[in-house]
C-alpha cells in the first residue's frame, strides 16, 4: 500500500516549497491546477519504514490515505473556520499579524490567524515555510529567528523585536498565503478527518471538532463524552454534540489552568448556535458580535497594510492618525534603531516620540514629524543588506 498525501488550495506562490518538501520525503509529486490560481499538491510515498516515518517527521503533515472533503460547502467551510477565527483573534478573517502572550498559557508566544505556538514547535514550522519561499519578503529578517524558535527559546516572549518582525509580516501577501495554507494543513483538514471518524456530519457539528482541535484537548473530551454519555451512533448526532459542548464546558471551568477557564465563552457560543438550530450554518451569523455574512468573509484582513509606499506622503500624529505600511515600516526601522514602540501601523504619540529621539540622536530637527524623504529612507534601512 502507497501513502498519498494531499493538500488543496494551495495558492500558486507555495507550490514550489510543498513540492520540495514532499520531494525530500521520498514522494513522487503531481501538481494540478485547480483555477483560479489555487493549486493542489499530491504526493505519493513507498510503503516502505523510512517513508511513512519521513512523512510524520514534519509534525504537520501525515501520512494517511486522502481525506475526503467532507460535507461542507465552500461557504459552510469558511464560516466554520470564521467562528473559531473569532474564539482566537477575535476577528471573522482573523488577525495575521497578531501577538499574543497569555500568562499561564503553557503555549507561550502565540501568532497569526489562528495562534499558532512557541511552545508547540509549530511556530517554526509556520515560519520555516515562509522564510524558504523565494518571494517572502520578510525572510531574510525572520531567518535569523529560526533557530530560537526550532529550540522553543522562550526569551523570544519578551523579544520586541521578533515581535514586530511578526506583525510587519503580516502585511506581506505571501505571508498571509503561508498562513492559510499552514493551518488548514495543521488544523482544518484533520479536524474534517476526526469529525468523520466520530461520525459527525452537520457542519455546526465539523465547526465544534475544528475549535477542539485548534483549542486542543479534541480526543479527550471526545472520548469523555462518549463514554459517559453514548456514542453519536447512539444518541444521535446533534444530542451526542450538545453533550460535548457541555462536557467541555465544564472541563474548561474548572481547569487547573487558569488561562483555559475563560474560554468557557466558546462552548456558550457554540451552544448559542445550537439553541438557535443553526446546524446549517446558513449565513449570516453572529458569534460574539461579531456578524459572519457574505459580506465580511469577503472583506480585507484586519490591520494588514498593501500601502501607501514609503515616500508618498508626510507623517505626522493628526486626527484621524495615520495608518499604513509606510507608518509600520518606520517604526520597524525605529525599533531596529533600539527605541521600545509597537509597530502597529498607527502612527500616534509613540512613534512620534521615537521618531523624535532618533531625529535628535542623529543630528536633525528632532520635530517627531518626517517629510516623506524622511519617510523612505527610513523604510529604506528596513530591507537594506
Amino acid at each position: 500500500m502507497t501513502h498519498i498525501e494531499r493538500i488543496t488550495d494551495v495558492p500558486e506562490p507555495m507550490v514550489p516549497t510543498i513540492r520540495q518538501r514532499m520531494e525530500q520525503r521520498g514522494a513522487n509529486v503531481v501538481v494540478h491546477d485547480q483555477g483560479g490560481g489555487l493549486f493542489t499538491v499530491e504526493g505519493t510515498y513507498p510503503d516502505t519504514q523510512d517513508a511513512v516515518a519521513a512523512v510524520g517527521a514534519t509534525g504537520v503533515l501525515a501520512a494517511s490515505p486522502i481525506v475526503a472533503p467532507g460535507p461542507l460547502t465552500d461557504t459552510q467551510a469558511r464560516a466554520a473556520k470564521a467562528i473559531v477565527n473569532i474564539f482566537e483573534t477575535g476577528e471573522v478573517l482573523g488577525d495575521y499579524g497578531r501577538v499574543t502572550l497569555i500568562p499561564g498559557d503553557t503555549g507561550h508566544l502565540t501568532y497569526g490567524r489562528s495562534q499558532t505556538t512557541l511552545g508547540s514547535g509549530l511556530l517554526h514550522d509556520l515560519l520555516e515555510q515562509y522564510v524558504d519561499n523565494a518571494g517572502a519578503r520578510f525572510a531574510a529578517r525572520l531567518r535569523p529567528f529560526l533557530a530560537r524558535t526550532a529550540g522553543r527559546d522562550l526569551t523570544l516572549d519578551h523579544d520586541d523585536g521578533f515581535h514586530n518582525n511578526l506583525r510587519a509580516a503580516a502585511d506581506d501577501p505571501v505571508m498571509r498565503e503561508t498562513q492559510d495554507v499552514f493551518f488548514d494543513t495543521a488544523y482544518w483538514r484533520p479536524a474534517l478527518k476526526a469529525a468523520k471518524d466520530a461520525g459527525l456530519t452537520l457542519p455546526l457539528a465539523i465547526a465544534v471538532a475544528y475549535d477542539g482541535r485548534v483549542h486542543g484537548s479534541w480526543a479527550l473530551l471526545r472520548d469523555q463524552t462518549t463514554a459517559a454519555d453514548g456514542s453519536v451512533q447512539a444518541l444521535g448526532e446533534r444530542a451526542w454534540v450538545a453533550a460535548y459542548i457541555a462536557r467541555r464546558r465544564q472541563w474548561l471551568a474548572t481547569h487547573t489552568r487558569a488561562d483555559l477557564r475563560p474560554t468557557v465563552y466558546r462552548m456558550d457560543a457554540f451552544q448559542r448556535l445550537v439553541d438557535q438550530d443553526r446546524w446549517g450554518l446558513t449565513l449570516p451569523l453572529v458569534v460574539r458580535d461579531r456578524e459572519i455574512s457574505a459580506m465580511t468573509l469577503a472583506g480585507a484582513p484586519p490591520r494588514v497594510y498593501d500601502g501607501p509606499a514609503p515616500g508618498t506622503r508626510a507623517l505626522a500624529v493628526a486626527s484621524p492618525l495615520a495608518r499604513g505600511l509606510d507608518v509600520r515600516l518606520l517604526q520597524l526601522a525605529l525599533s531596529d534603531a533600539g527605541h521600545a514602540l509597537k509597530a502597529d501601523g498607527i502612527f500616534g504619540q509613540s512613534a512620534s516620540e521615537a521618531l523624535r529621539q532618533f531625529q535628535q540622536a542623529q543630528g536633525l530637527a528632532a520635530s517627531g514629524a518626517a517629510d516623506p524623504a524622511q519617510v523612505a529612507s527610513l523604510a529604506a534601512r528596513v530591507f537594506a543588506a
